[in-house]
């Protein structure tokens, strides 16, 4: 008697399980699905070529090891560029500048977008209208003009182009968060703390917004894709890291001149952009559906997203 006493709380503790916020749900069932995995497969393996390139790096990215555009020897796995430097050690060492410069204008980015559209979708009326309004006149310009515009005003400065690439992230994001936003405030939970008198930031902050965590989840990884091409984009046209610093944009332009003569200072990091892109974009998908319920996890994960 007294031993099914001691056991019994046991059980019932075991049987109540922390529930998990929504988005670490979705973020868990994306990642155990088939196109998940594969895009975490890419998209890592690329992060962590950008994060310990400069640490392998063979040579320094500006040491000269052999005649401009050499080809492929065993100086140099990938030949020589215009300079005659080795093109393995300036992309090993080229890729953490623009993938850490995409991360903050997309973040800046959709923290902004979320704040305007939340406030727009919730708060409607004259408000809404001015600020959809005002990001509409945003969204009329071609996002590499605009970002071009910005970055020239003040020059090549690294932070100019995380703010104008982030500047050309907000509307789009504002019409997916506003979106959102219209949704959620006509659900129950929402109403029932609209009448205990709150103010409107704390509902926005505290009900609104954990809700409309999957859309912008989405919509970040397609950013973050938009971040990467944009900023490679930039320092191709010079207004990125200035050479001799290695930047995979900046490599692409220096040696596009010669691709005849050697290619892969051209292909390999234009091939690194293009993995990155497309792990980036096959994980954003499948987290669009988890949270859609159209694709399920695949094996023993299955169960285990379940539970939870």
């Amino acid at each position: 008697m007294a031993q099914g006493v001691i056991l019994q709380p046991e059980a019932g503790s075991a049987r109540r399980r922390r529930r998990l916020p929504e988005w670490l749900v979705v973020l868990t069932r994306a990642a155990a699905t088939r196109r998940g995995r594969l895009g975490l497969t890419l998209a890592g393996l690329i992060v962590a070529i950008a994060v310990l390139g400069p640490f392998v790096a063979p040579k320094s990215p500006t040491e000269f090891v052999a005649m401009p555009f050499a080809p492929p020897s065993g100086m140099a796995v990938f030949g020589a560029d215009v300079l005659g430097r080795d093109v393995l050690s300036r992309v090993l060492t080229g890729g953490l500048a623009i993938l850490t410069l995409a991360a903050i204008a997309t973040a800046l980015g959709v923290a902004v977008g979320t704040s305007l559209g939340v406030a727009a979708g919730y708060t409607k009326g004259v408000v809404d209208e001015i600020i959809m309004r005002t990001l509409d006149v945003a969204l009329a310009f071609p996002q590499i003009i605009l970002a071009l515009l910005l970055v020239s005003i003040v020059g090549p400065e690294l932070w100019l182009v995380c703010v104008a690439v982030a500047a050309i992230h907000a509307p789009q994001v504002a019409r997916v968060a506003r979106s959102a936003t219209l949704r959620a405030a006509e659900e129950d939970f929402v109403k029932n703390t609209e009448a205990f008198g709150l103010p409107r930031w704390n509902i926005m902050l505290t009900e609104i917004l954990p809700n409309i965590i999957s859309p912008l989840m989405v919509e970040t990884g397609l950013r973050l894709t938009y971040s990467i091409s944009l900023i490679a984009s930039l320092s191709f046209l010079g207004f990125g890291l200035q050479p001799p610093a290695p930047d995979w944009g900046v490599i692409i332009n220096e040696n596009r001149i010669a691709i005849m003569s050697n290619p892969w200072p051209v292909i390999v990091p234009i091939l690194l952009i293009a993995v990155l892109t497309v792990g980036v974009n096959l994980f954003s998908d499948a987290i669009a559906r988890s949270a859609l319920g159209i694709e399920a996890p695949i094996g023993p994960a299955r169960a285990e997203a379940g539970s939870l």
